[in-house]
């Protein structure tokens, strides 16, 4: 315990942070409180958020500066694990499948699998504390007592239950290190070991300020208090996520501080540890009680150091920061040809490289699954004058189960399974498979890719893919009634896609398959026992050009971001009709065909007080001909899909060779996972497909023609998927209105010909 004679002018002071979770952020108002009053700050110990706080301080950086940071919303992002929109490369996502639950594996050459149970991804924060500190680390000598003010960080050891303080090497490491709640965060090795967050074993290190600095006086705050004196009944199911955190954080005695000690608790009663949207009302609490603390800290600490002295500290700190120019990417933990590959990666125009083009490189490695377990760190060597990059190789992530589907009130309910398996030499190959399975829609399909390394990002992915759509099934379990569409397909794809990014938000697909279509349907609504269906097959080959971008937050029910689609395919094939008894073609038909199609498509939300309001935009031009009479040229014609069940409806006002369509889509945040989505769109047939009194297939030149779409949901974005009930109206003779429940995702392998 501190018990030292104040008045001296040489008096030293220790600042000592705890750990919080996101009540730490309340750190960053005490400093500012204390410097606007010409506190001395002389040493800074910190735990968990309390050394992230602190570990930036000591950097150089002012409470102000922090304050900027940690209140943006790219700030959760990283805690959380979202890249950077500038470094989220779309040209490495596959397209979205209805999982709900992702089991990340890592199967090693004696096929011991290990479970990746990690609740976040460090892969940005990791990257961004090695930016933010690599500098000040050099400038230090990687010595923590000579950085701008001293510092300390406290991690934890499991294994042997110690507490490790950090003295000195890579500030970022140390910070990293001591924000390591077991099963949030993975734990990085520092000098050999694996450790974790501080607060496990001392998360207020008020001892460690006496032992390491003897200051004359500490001034320690604390933010990890006991939240609630009795059992919190009413609200134990909306605070159960962060109970981990009460869990892990040691409870922290205020009777440590000693006589000579001022100890600061800010009032954080209505946040938890996990309230990171309210930085900003956190920092104000730590501001408000630092300042109520004031005349009490100035009776006892006589020296002072002005705002002016502390910026001229700053200055001269920061004067003497190496630039930021590397001039190696070292690679530990990988072979030869998996170092090759990586480095091809960080290939830039420049002789030499410079920070963007480092986070670049980088930030394409991440993007694929394969590499989520490494870790980055910012050296600076001495021999070149330059820094380097470190990257090094954890346990790959090289084997994902994926599960889902959904339950719905129709009979369209399904079980989803995917299989992902990486293997990185000199290239990353990736080898995916998926099955669905149900009464409306079941689907195998495989695609292996094969990542090829170059400066410019480019992957070949051969597919081969089934999908059968039983239309006369997909009825309504809860209203009941006889289907009204009469159609089973089955299309088969065989082919390759060669995928190019353009820049990190879009990529550039071409490609090329042979598709085997096979339908069979009625050509009236009401069947017989004796009646038997119209079978047509349709074969041949597809090729085209695609360029495709995507930001959307969500795969499904969306509300921020955007998305365009635009696509140029040529279909040339042989059309085999053999008419059943509800068909007035006479004979067998067999026959070519071929065209061109061009398609658009664009989706955008905005946000707007709180509420998101978005738009979507479709669009087809296509030469494409009739085929054997009514039924089959629908069968067969570009639809168009505005709402989550679109799919599963067969509606021949909404099928046409060339069209264009639109909407809004009004989205009212109810709370942080309940949506009220609003939304209506009209579609306009260019040249409308109707059938003769023969059943054969004309046009109708009718501009004035409009056909609408509306849709009312309530939607709760749960963890495991959308939950969504929907009242939707379609302007069509087989499905006017219609509810819909489902649980899940409503989201399907991509057709032959789509």
């Amino acid at each position: 315990m501190l018990l030292k004679p104040a008045g001296s002018a040489g008096q030293k002071v220790a600042l000592v942070l705890s750990g919080g979770g996101a009540k730490g952020l309340a750190h960053i108002g005490v400093i500012k409180a204390l410097e606007e009053n010409n506190i001395p700050i002389d040493y800074v110990v910190g735990t968990s958020m309390g050394g992230i706080v602190g570990g930036m301080y000591a950097a150089g950086y002012s409470p102000f500066a922090v304050e900027e940071i940690v209140t943006q919303s790219y700030f959760q992002q990283w805690l959380k694990g979202v890249l950077s929109k500038k470094y989220a490369y779309f040209y490495s996502k596959r397209e979205a499948k209805p999982s709900f639950l992702t089991l990340d594996l890592s199967v090693d050459s004696t096929f011991t699998t290990t479970l990746n149970t990690n609740l976040a991804s460090d892969l940005a924060i990791n990257f961004v504390f090695a930016e933010m500190l690599a500098q000040a680390s050099e400038k230090a000598n990687y010595n923590f007592d000579s950085l701008m003010v001293p510092y300390r960080a406290v991690a934890a050891e499991v294994f042997t239950q110690k507490v490790e303080i950090l003295r000195s090497g890579f500030l970022n490491k140390a910070v990293r290190a001591t924000m390591t709640v077991p099963l949030f965060y993975r734990p990085i090795r520092i000098n050999k070991k694996y450790l974790f967050d501080g607060g496990i074993y001392n998360n207020f290190p008020v001892n460690v300020a006496e032992e390491d600095f003897n200051p004359d006086f500490i001034i320690a705050v604390n933010v990890a208090t006991t939240k609630f004196q009795d059992y919190p009944y009413e609200n134990d199911d909306k605070i159960l996520s962060e109970s981990l955190a009460f869990i892990l954080l040691e409870k922290s005695d205020p009777q440590v501080v000693g006589e000579n000690g001022i100890y600061i608790e800010p009032d954080l009663a209505n946040n938890t540890s996990l309230d990171f949207q309210n930085a900003s009302a956190i920092i104000d609490s730590g501001y408000v009680m630092a300042n109520r603390k004031i005349a009490q800290i100035k009776d006892k600490i006589t020296r002072r150091v002005n705002q002016q002295q502390m910026l001229e500290k700053r200055n001269k700190f920061k004067e003497g920061f190496k630039p930021f120019y590397f001039g190696d990417v070292r690679l530990i933990g990988f072979n030869a040809p998996q170092r090759k590959y990586v480095r091809k990666l960080f290939e830039t125009k420049h002789k030499q490289l410079d920070l963007d083009d480092v986070k670049s490189g980088y930030y394409k490695l991440v993007s694929e699954n394969y590499f989520k377990n490494i870790f980055p760190n910012i050296v600076y060597n001495e021999t070149t004058g330059l820094f380097d990059l470190e990257i090094f190789a954890r346990q790959a992530r090289n084997f994902k189960v994926d599960f889902g589907g959904n339950i719905s009130s129709r009979s369209i309910s399904e079980i989803y399974l995917g299989f992902q398996y990486n293997y990185l030499n000199r290239f990353l190959n990736s080898y995916s498979v998926n099955f669905y399975t149900g009464r409306f829609y079941q689907s195998i399909q495989a695609r292996p890719r094969f990542n090829v390394p170059s400066r410019k990002l480019f992957y070949i992915e051969p597919e081969f893919t089934i999908n059968t759509w039983n239309f006369i099934d997909a009825q309504d379990l809860v209203l009941g009634g006889n289907p009204t569409t009469v159609l089973d397909q089955t299309d088969r794809k065989y082919g390759v896609n060669l995928g190019i990014a353009a820049g990190t938000k879009g990529k550039l697909l071409l490609q090329g398959a042979f598709f085997n279509n096979s339908d069979r349907f009625s050509n009236k609504q009401e069947l017989v026992t004796s009646d038997t269906l119209d079978v047509l097959n349709f074969k041949g080959f597809r090729y085209g050009i695609a360029y495709r971008r995507n930001t959307l937050n969500r795969k499904q029910y969306p509300d921020a971001g955007s998305a365009i689609s635009v696509s140029l395919d040529y279909f040339n094939g042989t059309e085999n009709y053999e008419p059943g008894s509800t068909s007035l073609v006479p004979a067998i038909l067999d026959k070519g065909r071929e065209w061109f199609r061009f398609k658009v498509s664009a989706e955008r939300y905005f946000k707007a007080s709180w509420f998101h309001y978005g738009f979507y935009f479709e669009s087809v031009l296509s030469n494409q001909p009739f085929f054997a009479n009514y039924t089959a040229t629908l069968v067969n014609s570009p639809a168009f899909y505005p709402l989550q069940d679109s799919k599963t409806l067969f509606l021949t006002n909404f099928r046409s060779f060339n069209y264009g369509a639109g909407g809004i889509r009004n989205v009212f945040n109810l709370s942080r996972s309940l949506d009220l989505r609003i939304e209506g769109y009209a579609y306009k047939p260019f040249r409308e497909i109707v059938e003769t009194a023969t059943q054969e297939a004309s046009f109708r030149e009718d501009l004035k023609k409009f056909y609408f779409v509306g849709s009312v949901a309530g939607v709760y974005n749960s963890p495991l998927g959308p939950v969504s009930l929907s009242l939707n109206y379609y302007d069509d003779s087989q499905k006017r209105l219609g509810a819909l429940l489902h649980i899940g995702y409503l989201l399907y392998n991509k057709r032959s010909t789509e």
